[in-house]
C-alpha cells in the first residue's frame, strides 16, 4: 500500500473530483459514509458528540453526525466558531438544522453536552502549525473528558508528517484514528502512538489511476505485496540450488545468538548454512543446530563457497572480532548482512562504512542506529537520517521496532505491518538476521530479502501470539512459527 505525504493526498482528491467525476460535496458524503459504517460496526457506544472544525475535516464530522442521527442514535455537535467555513463544511452545517443539537465554541461548561463517545473532527492531517486559542482549548476538553475518542483522518493537532519542535501540548489523545484511504506517515512513529491510538485505514474510493500514477517514497507492506516477491522451489532443485549462507557469530557468553541465527537460517530456505565461530562455540552449536556446519580458526575462511554472509550476532566487540570484521569488509564479494556487534564495531570505526559493498543490509535497533548516525530528537528525524545514510553508502537498512522500516538504497521506505510487543525480547534480532541471510542465499535480492524477511519474522511472532501470552514468547518461539508463517504466505 502506498503512503503519501499530505500534499499528494490533496492532489489525488482533486484528481478524483475532476476525473471520476464527482463533486467535492458527494466525495465528502462518501468518505463520511465509510466512517459511519466503521463506527456502527465497531463501536458499542449509543451516544456521540462530534467536535467539528471549520474546514473539510469538520465537514466530514458533520456528515457523520447526520448519519448517526438518522440511525436514531443520540448525537450532538460542538462546532469551533469561525468567521469562515469551507464551502462543504458550511453546506453540511445547514443540513444539520433541525436534526441534532449544534453548539458553537466557546460556550460555558454548564451548557456543554458531551456524550459517551467523542468524534474528533476538528482538524485533519493537513495541519501545518500547532493549535492555539479556542482550538487548543477544545482539545483540552476532549482529553480531560474521560470519553472514548475516535479521530477522523488524524488526531487534531497532530501534523501528517513532521512534528519536529512540536511539544504535543494541544493534540487529541484518541483511542482510535480512522485514516482516510491511506495511512498517514505520522501513524508510524512511536512518539505519536499515545495520540493516534489504534489506527485503521478507511477506503473512500479515491481514483485508482491517481493512486497508481502518483509516485511516493513510502509504502506500507502487506501480505499481497509479499506474495508478489516470493520465490518458488523447483522440482529438480537440490541443496546447491538454494545457496550457502555463512554466519560469523558467537563469542564467550553469547553463543546463544549464533544458535538462534543459525536455526532461523536453516528454517528460512537456504540450501546450506555454515557458522564461523570459536572452538567453544562449535561445542555449543553442533548439538543445538545439527543441520548447520561449523568452522573455526584465527583467520577468516575462504568466502568463495558462500552466496550470502552475515556478521554480528553475539560476535563481541573485542580486538579479535574487530580484526575479523575488518578483514571481511575488505574481502567480501557477495551480499552482506550486518547486525548487533558488527554494527557496534562499525560505529567505533566509522571509516569502515566506505568498505561496505553496495546493497549491504544493516539491521540496527534504534540504539545501534544512533551510535552509527548520531542522536535524533524524534522518529521523523531518525528516519531522515536513515534515508540519508542509505543513499550515501548505497545500503539497505532495516530500522527495527514497531512498524520496522526497510529503507532501500534509493531512499524508498517500506513500513512493516506485522509483529507485536511480545517479540521485544533478546534474540529476536538474531533470528531476523538468520532469516534475511537465508533468503539472500536462497536467491532473493537483498532489498526484497529484507522486506520479505521482516514481514515473515513479524508474521511468525503474530502467529505465536495467537497461542502464547506476549510475556511468554521468546526468540526461539518465533523460529517455531516460521513454518505456519511460510504456509500462510504460500497459501498452502
Amino acid at each position: 500500500m502506498k503512503v503519501f505525504p499530505v500534499k499528494q493526498i490533496a492532489e489525488i482528491d482533486r484528481y478524483t473530483i475532476e476525473n471520476e467525476p464527482i463533486s467535492s460535496d458527494l466525495l465528502m458524503e462518501r468518505a463520511a459514509g465509510e466512517l459511519f459504517k466503521w463506527i456502527i460496526r465497531n463501536c458499542s457506544c449509543r451516544s456521540f458528540t462530534v467536535f467539528a472544525g471549520f474546514g473539510n475535516n469538520g465537514g466530514d464530522g458533520l456528515v457523520v453526525a447526520r448519519l448517526l442521527a438518522a440511525k436514531r442514535l443520540k448525537v450532538n455537535v460542538i462546532m469551533l466558531e469561525n468567521d469562515r467555513y469551507s464551502a462543504d463544511c458550511e453546506r453540511n452545517l445547514k443540513r444539520l438544522e433541525g436534526i441534532c443539537r449544534v453548539d458553537f465554541y466557546p460556550l460555558s461548561k454548564k451548557k456543554m453536552l458531551i456524550n459517551e463517545c467523542i468524534i474528533d473532527a476538528l482538524f485533519g492531517s493537513g495541519l501545518t502549525r500547532p493549535l492555539t486559542g479556542n482550538a487548543a482549548e477544545m482539545v483540552r476538553i476532549i482529553n480531560t473528558s474521560g470519553r472514548y475518542v475516535i479521530s477522523v483522518d488524524s488526531p487534531s493537532g497532530l501534523m501528517g508528517e513532521d512534528n519536529s519542535g512540536h511539544h504535543y501540548q494541544h493534540v487529541v489523545k484518541a483511542h482510535v484514528t480512522l485514516s482516510l484511504q491511506f495511512p498517514r506517515l505520522s501513524c508510524f512513529f512511536s512518539e505519536n502512538h499515545v495520540y493516534t491510538g489504534e489506527w485503521h485505514v478507511i477506503p473512500i474510493g479515491l481514483h485508482p489511476e491517481a493512486i497508481r500514477s502518483t509516485a511516493t517514497s513510502y509504502y506500507y507492506t502487506q501480505e499481497e505485496n509479499i506474495r508478489r516477491l516470493l520465490l518458488h522451489r523447483s522440482r529438480f532443485g537440490h541443496k546447491g540450488t538454494y545457496g550457502h549462507a555463512l554466519l560469523i557469530a558467537g563469542s564467550c557468553g553469547k553463543f546463544g545468538a549464533a544458535v538462534l541465527a543459525a536455526r532461523a537460517c536453516v528454517h528460512s530456505g537456504a540450501g546450506l548454512t555454515t557458522v564461523y565461530t570459536t572452538p567453544e562455540g562449535m561445542a555449543v552449536l553442533q548439538p543445538a543446530v545439527p543441520e548447520a556446519m561449523g568452522i573455526y580458526g584465527n583467520e577468516l575462511p575462504d568466502l568463495s563457497p558462500y552466496s550470502a554472509v552475515a556478521a554480528g550476532p553475539g560476535l563481541g566487540t573485542g580486538k579479535e572480532a574487530a580484526a575479523i570484521l575488518h578483514k571481511l569488509l575488505k574481502k567480501i564479494h557477495v551480499p552482506l548482512v550486518l547486525d548487533a556487534d558488527a554494527l557496534n564495531l562499525i560505529a567505533l570505526n566509522k571509516k569502515w562504512l566506505k568498505l561496505l559493498p553496495p546493497g549491504t543490509v544493516l539491521t540496527p535497533h534504534p540504539g545501534e542506529f544512533e551510535r552509527l548516525a548520531g542522536k535524533s530528537s524524534n522518529s521523523y528525524e531518525m528516519l531522515q537520517k536513515a534515508i540519508a545514510l542509505t543513499k550515501k553508502y548505497h545500503l539497505t537498512l532495516v530500522l527495527k521496532g514497531a512498524f520496522t522500516r526497510v529503507i532501500m538504497p534509493d531512499g524508498e521506505v517500506h513500513f512493516n505491518s506485522t509483529g507485536n510487543p511480545g517479540m521485544a525480547k533478546g534474540g529476536s534480532g538474531d533470528v531476523l538476521t538468520g532469516i534475511i541471510t537465508s533468503l539472500i542465499a536462497r536467491g532473493y535480492q537483498p532489498g526484497s530479502a529484507a522486506i520479505t524477511g521482516v514481514y515473515l519474522h513479524g508474521l511468525a511472532g503474530d502467529l505465536a501470539s495467537g497461542t502464547m501470552h506476549p510475556e511468554y514468547i521468546s526468540a526461539g518461539d518465533i523460529i517455531s512459527y516460521l513454518c505456519p508463517a511460510f504456509k500462510m504466505l504460500y497459501q498452502i
